[in-house]
């Protein structure tokens, strides 16, 4: 056993907990010290990663025993902030799936916990990590000003997933909790603040909670003239044609993922399609005095296209360097809440159906 290692407590074993786990298991600097779940799916996992981590089904009963140096938090949303604060009281540090918590307060307090605690929290925003959306970011910073952004994923869930989703429908819509992804992006994009948001949403199915929906399009408008749509829908009566749009235009051209394999029938409720790229095409808009195109369109074809688990790893690396170089993470939170505030703000908006403006 390497004494520096971080001790950690995987909190949460579905998808994105299990890719976590392993993680910790493959990287140097971390030591699982305990595995928590409420479910079977802690055995499951104890099993996959080589058997022999003490199991819980009690987080609190956990934290006392393992007292880890660190808490891994993918359990659903709605235990995120109570998870959170617990851990940072103990003394850990956090790495927290996205949402940050189940309200813009929840997300705000545990904003101050960490503050207070003098405790890394790194939210979950795996696509900050994947080169290629790196670089869809920075050629949509070079197309000008205004952008329009078109965003969707919708998923035709079935099996496990339709599961997955309707536990989560039970305390956030689809496009609260896939939206903070795509409006992370779209403001890394403009670099500008959203001043406005409207949404609609439509309840498809009795088998999610009567208030809720699962089905929404959200719109923003930004300071400096950027709008920006997203739309997403879970279920299993979800269409499969244009479910996977990424499309970023602006007055010098426009630069879209093409995912032609992640993109096809099949595939949409597939979490390792979700963040797949495969190409970027990129259109300049110059034209000659007879308005024909002086440029050809470029593809970018990255050759470092990392799959869901490599993700999660360089994620549980960010976390580790974050911890070690104990980096200022004020920029990180504020972005997380941030893209948080206006996902429930298109949440007010699908309920209310009024537009709703941002402080």
């Amino acid at each position: 056993m390497n004494n520096t290692s971080i001790k950690v407590l995987v909190v949460g074993c579905g998808n994105m907990g299990a890719s976590h786990a392993l993680a910790y298991q493959l990287l140097d600097g971390f030591e699982i010290c305990g595995i928590v779940s409420t479910g079977k799916s802690k055995e499951v996992l104890n099993e996959k990663l080589g058997g022999g981590f003490p199991l819980y089904s009690d987080y609190t009963q956990a934290l006392a025993e393992t007292q880890p140096d660190a808490v891994c938090i993918s359990t659903y949303p709605d235990t995120h902030e109570q998870f959170c604060i617990q851990a940072l009281e103990a003394g850990c540090h956090v790495f927290i799936e996205k949402p940050i918590a189940d309200t813009v307060e929840g997300a705000e307090r545990v904003v101050v916990a960490a503050q207070k605690a003098d405790k890394k929290v790194v939210v979950g925003y795996i696509l900050r990590h994947h080169p290629s959306w790196a670089k869809f970011v920075e050629i949509a910073q070079e197309l000008g000003k205004p952008l329009v952004m078109r965003m969707n994923l919708n998923q035709q869930s079935h099996g496990y997933m339709w599961d997955v989703h309707r536990n989560l429908m039970k305390s956030l819509s689809p496009i609260v909790d896939c939206g903070v992804h795509y409006i992370d992006v779209m403001c890394q994009m403009t670099r500008s603040k959203p001043v406005r948001v409207s949404a609609i949403g439509a309840r498809m199915t009795n088998d999610i909670p009567a208030t809720n929906y699962n089905y929404g399009q959200l719109q923003i408008h930004f300071e400096d003239g950027s709008v920006g749509w997203y739309e997403a829908g879970w279920g299993p009566m979800m269409s499969e044609t244009a479910f996977f749009v990424k499309d970023v235009i602006g007055p010098k051209g426009c630069v879209s993922i093409l995912a032609k394999d992640a993109g096809a029938a099949g595939k949409s409720d597939n979490v390792d399609s979700h963040t797949k790229t495969e190409s970027l095409r990129w259109h300049h808009a110059d034209i000659d005095a007879s308005n024909e195109f002086t440029r050809p369109d470029e593809w970018i074809d990255l050759q470092d296209e990392p799959d869901h688990q490599e993700l999660c790893n360089r994620e549980q690396r960010y976390f580790l360097k974050a911890i070690q170089e104990n980096l200022d993470l004020t920029d990180h939170l504020a972005d997380a809440v941030n893209s948080l505030k206006v996902a429930f703000a298109c949440d007010e908006s699908v309920r209310t159906g009024e537009m709703v403006r941002l402080d």
